[in-house]
């Protein structure tokens, strides 16, 4: 699990015009919430982007004056124009109590339909657990090679490990094999030159 360490400045004022003079000097404002209530405080930009602007799930150690906080990424804020990250909310971790977090899922083998020249769509990238944080992964996987021209593979397909607790809809698909033009121009021709009428249903 890949831990990214940020030093934070402690904020005591928390107004709109206070925020504004934050980004205005390059910092963003967020919260931390922790079992002591809401600490407020500052990062930059440099020290969180390899946080954000990731695929993979990353946890946070956050130093906030003499103390420091192990966390998930909460919640996050962009502006409606610029996409500048305007505020960020950090959950911190404590030993024995549950968190919900998300994690991206992750495909293992090879699928029979693919290889058959269908082409894998991928329909849901994260997934929303429930777990303490000793048990926090940071990606799933789901076996594709019984996946066939298509078929699809759902969230109840997937490998969860001990303690961990799906928190979305089994039946959602994760991703599904899309037959191309090609092979179902094909397939439509092949029917009557196979010799003319479909057999009826039994």
């Amino acid at each position: 699990m890949q831990v990214i360490n940020v030093e934070a400045q402690e904020r005591n004022n928390f107004g709109k015009s206070s925020n504004k003079q934050l980004r205005k000097n390059g910092r963003i404002p967020a919260v931390i919430y922790s079992k002591d209530g809401v600490k407020h405080c500052s990062v930059t930009h440099a020290d969180v982007k390899h946080l954000v602007y990731t695929p993979d799930f990353k946890l946070v150690e956050i130093s906030v004056g003499s103390g420091a906080a192990k966390c998930t990424l909460k919640d996050i804020q962009f502006h409606p124009v610029t996409d500048a990250i305007e505020h960020m909310d950090f959950l911190e971790l404590i030993d024995g109590h549950p968190v919900k977090v998300e994690v991206p899922v992750k495909f293992k083998g090879v699928s029979p339909g693919v290889l058959a020249g269908g082409k894998l769509m991928q329909s849901l990238r994260k997934v929303k657990i429930k777990c303490i944080p000793s048990a926090i992964v940071d990606q799933l996987y789901v076996d594709i090679s019984n996946l066939e021209l298509g078929a699809a593979v759902r969230i109840r397909d997937i490998e969860f490990p001990e303690g961990v607790e799906v928190m979305s809809e089994g039946a959602t698909p994760v991703a599904t094999v899309e037959v191309p033009r090609a092979l179902k121009s094909a397939a439509a021709k092949e029917g009557p030159a196979a010799g003319g009428e479909a057999p009826a249903a039994e």
